[in-house]
């Protein structure tokens, strides 16, 4: 029998729950107080969250007509959904072979993908970077999407879930005469659906908040991300316009909330339901 929780500890226990969130969210609330206040107001010496003077849509409107923020917003989305597809497409088929098909070397691969776990994006810039200026990538979205379509840390999810699928079901799937690649798509995808949804999450928001390789490869405004948007918009504005600032960066940074909050269940299942599998 699970022992019983006292009343005390679970005051104790939610009182400090509700510090760290409060700890954690109140950034957040800053720049979003920040982006309804006049610029002589956000570092006054008399500080509160509620403004004295409102001064929203005057920096929600210089947020949508000093940098094209609409467009934007439209590259992010578009970078990320296509990163997310490909690194799907690549990562599951090799989730599945691992983690069911017994093959000479899987245990070899399986190591390569852990190993591509250490390895960060940062220390391939340099070769990536010369590769496509070579082949004329640079300012694409080419550029932006294809170092990250294969993913490790897919590959390895994908497999910590499909681990646990019964054995049972696939091979009802190859008896029904389905081939390896339809049971991939057919019978694994769907069943993998909290895991999809788990990377998803981490992947689009490591995409989206990504500035160092869309700082190094794209100078067009027009082609920019959501980060270096906003290093567009800071050089746009002249003495540096916080509650603007602050004002298109609550426009950047909304989508995640959004896209966390409507996956949160299943991003949370997802990760239970791999991460600690064996």
């Amino acid at each position: 029998m699970t022992p019983a929780v006292s009343p005390t500890f679970r005051v104790l226990r939610l009182a400090l729950l509700t510090a760290g969130a409060a700890f954690m969210l109140y950034p957040y609330a800053w720049m979003i107080s920040a982006s309804f206040k006049p610029q002589t107001e956000i570092f006054s010496t008399s500080f509160s969250l509620i403004p004295t003077h409102w001064a929203a849509g005057e920096n929600y409107a210089k947020a949508f007509s000093r940098v094209p923020m609409l467009r934007i917003l439209s590259n992010g989305v578009w970078v990320c959904a296509l990163i997310l597809v490909f690194q799907i497409l690549f990562a599951l088929p090799c989730a599945y072979a691992l983690a069911k098909l017994r093959f000479r070397g899987r245990e070899l691969l399986f190591g390569l993908v852990m190993l591509g776990l250490l390895v960060p994006i940062h220390a391939l810039s340099i070769p990536l970077y010369a590769v496509a200026r070579e082949t004329g990538l640079l300012d694409s979205y080419t550029v932006l999407v294809a170092p990250f379509a294969l993913s490790a840390f897919a590959i390895f999810l994908f497999r910590q879930f499909i681990r646990a699928l019964p054995d049972d079901l696939i091979a009802a799937a190859r008896l029904d005469g389905l081939g390896e690649g339809d049971i991939v798509w057919r019978i694994v995808l769907p069943n993998a659906r909290p895991a999809a949804t788990a990377f998803a999450v981490f992947s689009v928001v490591a995409h989206w908040n990504d500035l160092y390789w869309p700082l190094i490869t794209i100078t067009q405004p027009q082609l920019a991300t959501p980060p270096l948007g906003l290093l567009f918009f800071r050089a746009a504005e002249v003495g540096d316009d916080h509650g603007a600032l602050m004002a298109a960066t609550v426009v950047v940074t909304l989508p995640l909330v959004l896209l966390f909050l409507a996956a949160q269940r299943t991003f949370i299942d997802g990760m239970t339901m791999t991460g600690l599998k064996g």
